[in-house]
């Protein structure tokens, strides 16, 4: 109830008693007197209440509204990475394509030469030898391939709450966690958020056979402070042997694990702004390539 109100309600009784103290024959009673106050009073708390109420639901809107933004910018981000790994992806598959062609062209050399009279020339051995590298290479960049699209599939859940980035460096599979999840700023303790989202990673790894795994601290450049750790390097380090003693407890094979550290030296943005210090602050878990995907093609003439 409006004050106004309120105070003309209670001054209308009022002026009733006084008449009646006065002798008027329309007056009322005392008791009737103070019902018609306290009515006026509780009306005036229920007001009150329901504005308070009022104002609480407006403010949780505000919040609900705010929640929903930090949703749509996240899902906005995971969608311009998802578009990034299919770039990365369609340049593996025009590089294969390539190789494919290259090895029909060479195939059809070798059957040429075998036709003609005579002894094998040194063309046609050295075309033997090119054809049965760039198979081997095939061989390799097609299992590869397929290996890269497998894992993703498997980490998609993780990729999508944003707990992981899958990426390609340098024709490696790299998988980056990021380092709010796991570290608090100058420790190498790894958070519960942290052991949760390594322990399902792990899960993923033990299922890739006859792959290691290198495990690699980075740092932005901003110098460590305190006794415990005398550079970034050594804080690099120390976190991604913490990372692998949880991948080891996960039951990954230690045999298939490495640590190293690069401390800032090997950053991934500028270090000239609080975002690109963010990214290169991180986890890097990469799949060692195997011997039979190092083959360095010869150089054609």
């Amino acid at each position: 109830m409006n004050p106004m109100h309120l105070h003309r309600f209670l001054v209308t009784p009022l002026v009733f008693a006084l008449t009646c103290s006065l002798g008027s024959t329309a007056c009322v009673s005392k008791s009737t007197y103070e019902a018609a106050v306290a009515d006026a009073k509780g009306a005036h708390d229920d007001a009150s209440r329901k504005q308070k109420d009022l104002d609480e639901l407006h403010a949780r809107l505000d919040q609900a509204e705010k929640q929903a933004q930090v949703r749509d910018e996240t899902i906005e981000k995971l969608r311009t990475d998802q578009h990034n790994l299919q770039q990365s992806l369609d340049e593996a598959t025009a590089m294969n394509k390539g190789l494919r062609d290259e090895l029909a062209r060479l195939g059809k050399d070798v059957d040429k030469i075998l036709a003609e009279k005579g002894s094998l020339s040194k063309e046609l051995a050295d075309a033997k030898t090119r054809l049965e590298e760039l198979r081997k290479a095939q061989a390799a960049a097609d299992a590869r391939a397929a290996l890269f699209k497998s894992v993703l599939d498997r980490l998609k859940k993780l990729v999508d709450a944003g707990e992981l980035k899958i990426a390609m460096r340098e024709g490696r599979l790299v998988l980056q966690l990021p380092n709010d999840i796991l570290f608090d700023s100058g420790s190498a303790e790894v958070k519960t958020q942290g052991r949760a989202t390594i322990k399902k990673l792990g899960e993923v790894l033990i299922t890739i056979k006859e792959r290691k795994f290198q495990v690699a601290g980075h740092t932005d450049d901003v110098p460590i402070g305190g006794a415990r750790f005398s550079s970034n390097w050594d804080l690099s380090t120390a976190r991604a042997v913490e990372v692998v003693k949880i991948l080891v407890a996960a039951g990954v094979k230690p045999q298939v694990l490495s640590a190293a550290g690069y401390g800032e030296f090997d950053p991934i943005a500028a270090n000239d702004g609080p975002t690109g210090r963010a990214k290169n602050r991180r986890i890097e878990i990469t799949l060692v390539p195997n011997l039979d995907e190092l083959y360095s093609l010869p150089e054609t003439k």
